[in-house]
């Protein structure tokens, strides 16, 4: 897994605050259409999405994540964030193999929810045949690119 640790600045933004990151998800978690992450904030657990603008990647931390964790805007915080959910250094080479063999599915695949990416690998790993196991990626493919999620 690999994690990333550093020191910063909670930015007001409205009732809300944000934490730019220091770094950009796609160069170190590869590239995808967003990042899930799950980590830490001041040692306090947080997980969310990344999000980008004009100046860069943040993560948004709401009012009530704020409150109930007695953070406040402007406060100097250590955080840790990693990729949360299956990553492709984790999964099966059967379907490693499938979906780097097609950029558009992985593409797809890595911009899925944790809930949803988990869905299509349980699914695939129910299979009790060889042949069905191999159907089941197929068929993951193809629901990746028609846009359907398991």
């Amino acid at each position: 897994m690999n994690i990333q640790r550093f020191s910063a600045q909670i930015e007001r933004r409205g009732r809300s605050g944000r934490i730019r990151l220091p770094f950009d998800p796609d160069e170190v978690w590869g590239e995808r259409s967003r990042h899930s992450v799950a980590g830490t904030i001041a040692e306090r657990p947080w997980r969310g999405k990344t999000e980008s603008d004009a100046a860069g990647s943040w993560i948004a931390l709401g009012p009530v994540y704020l409150r109930d964790n007695e953070i406040t805007t402007g406060e100097d915080v250590v955080v840790e964030l990693w990729p949360e959910g299956p990553q492709m250094d984790n999964m099966a080479e059967d379907i490693v193999a499938a979906l780097t063999s097609d950029l558009d599915a992985r593409s797809k695949f890595e911009g899925l929810t944790t809930y949803c990416r988990k869905n299509y690998l349980r699914w695939i790993d129910e299979a009790r045949q060889p042949d069905t196991r191999a159907r089941r990626i197929n068929e993951m493919l193809r629901m990746l690119k028609d846009g359907e999620t398991k």
